[in-house]
């Protein structure tokens, strides 16, 4: 899962993005606002941490034109502001959560997996289509046969992608997209490797190969 991170300050916006990549997140750091809706026009992002303290364009403005643009990104406002008006105006201004600095960075991957959750219309930390199921939080998957099992932080992500959008063929693009950050060196048979991981912990039907197209998980049984 791909992650817009806009926070300006370096020391926060390191150590977010360190917690993010240890949390199996691939985490994109900008430190404006600007180069943060440059970023939202040519990436896809699964969600957006956005300081309202941004250098140039404020971070409410910044939401602003995320959503006057049509773009339903659930995102989570981070910041010290801590006034009732900017609360009401980041909720009221299409923000999904507003959590207030200094937080501990458990309650910060909670609220994400809270916010992810409703925009995915579950109420559990878990996803799954009736064959394959994955718990957020503890990063195992099961299925019938396999009920338990210990995923890599990138298979857990991989899973994850495929998960959030079952009957949908994700190409190989996609997949490293979900996975890999800016930064991250892709070697050219990742995916292949990571899925072949997931089938045999998991049984070789649960990811289906969709030949020249890419990789499905069934839509929901």
């Amino acid at each position: 899962m791909r992650i817009l991170l806009v926070e300006d300050d370096p020391m926060i916006g390191e150590a977010i993005q360190g917690a993010l990549n240890d949390a199996s997140y691939a985490a994109d750091w900008v430190n404006n606002g600007a180069t943060a809706l440059t970023a939202l026009d040519t990436q896809h992002y699964d969600l957006v941490l956005l300081d309202l303290g941004l250098p140039g364009k404020d971070g409410l403005e910044i939401l602003g034109c995320i959503r006057a643009r049509d773009n339903g990104v659930p995102l989570l406002i981070i910041t010290a502001r801590d006034s009732l008006d900017d609360r009401l105006r980041g909720l009221d201004g299409g923000a999904d959560d507003y959590l207030l600095k200094p937080f501990d960075m458990a309650e910060l991957l909670a609220r994400m997996r809270a916010v992810l959750r409703r925009k995915g219309g579950s109420a559990l930390p878990l996803l799954s289509n009736g064959v394959v199921s994955l718990d957020l939080i503890s990063k195992q998957a099961g299925t019938a046969q396999q009920p338990e099992v210990q995923l890599s932080s990138r298979e857990f992500a991989l899973l994850q992608a495929l998960l959030i959008r079952p009957g949908a063929i994700l190409s190989r693009g996609d997949l490293e997209d979900r996975i890999y950050g800016w930064g991250n060196e892709v070697e050219s048979n990742a995916v292949e490797f990571l899925i072949h991981g997931l089938r045999r912990k998991l049984g070789s039907q649960v990811i289906k190969n969709v030949r020249g197209m890419g990789w499905m998980v069934s839509k929901n049984a």
